[in-house]
């Protein structure tokens, strides 16, 4: 029989760090009530959720890799909101955000939940926000609190 090791939606005695840009706030304060309310729907306490804030994307990856390397969290969840303007820059800080916290996990055995949205339009990032296609940052709690327990399965 085949085994398959999966994990519980289950934040009860777990510690979270979230890092939220404050760029687009309108989007962004969205994201974090979003994660806020699946973690502690899961089970999460206020003791064990850190919020630290950033000016905007570019710069959560720093704030990241900081907290993973200092291992007090169980997970670290990433939210911004790059939209596309007229210009390349939403190409550079929305390519090297995503690329630069990839390797953080990697390096530090640390999960990173990715809820950076990277949209095309105010109306997307709005959407993804919470209004037409749900919480994107509720969305990453839930990644974040399931790699929590599974990497802790693994490692047992």
């Amino acid at each position: 029989m085949t085994r398959t090791i999966e994990g519980n939606l289950d934040a009860k005695g777990m510690k979270f760090a979230i890092v939220v840009s404050r760029f687009n706030s309108f989007v962004t304060d969205r994201l974090l009530e979003g994660a806020l309310g699946a973690l502690k729907r899961t089970g999460a306490i206020d003791d064990d959720i850190e919020v630290v804030r950033t000016p905007g994307a570019w710069e959560i990856p720093l704030v990241v890799q900081t907290l993973a390397e200092q291992k007090r969290h169980d997970a670290v969840i990433a939210l911004g909101a790059v939209i596309r303007g007229k210009t390349p820059h939403f190409d550079y800080v929305a390519g090297e955000c995503c690329r630069r916290l990839s390797k953080i996990p990697l390096k530090t055995g640390v999960p990173v939940a990715f809820g950076i949205l990277t949209t095309n339009t105010v109306e997307q990032a709005i959407d993804r926000a919470g209004a037409k296609a749900g919480n994107k940052g509720f969305d990453a709690a839930l990644s974040a609190i399931e790699m929590v327990d599974v990497l802790r399965r693994l490692r047992s």
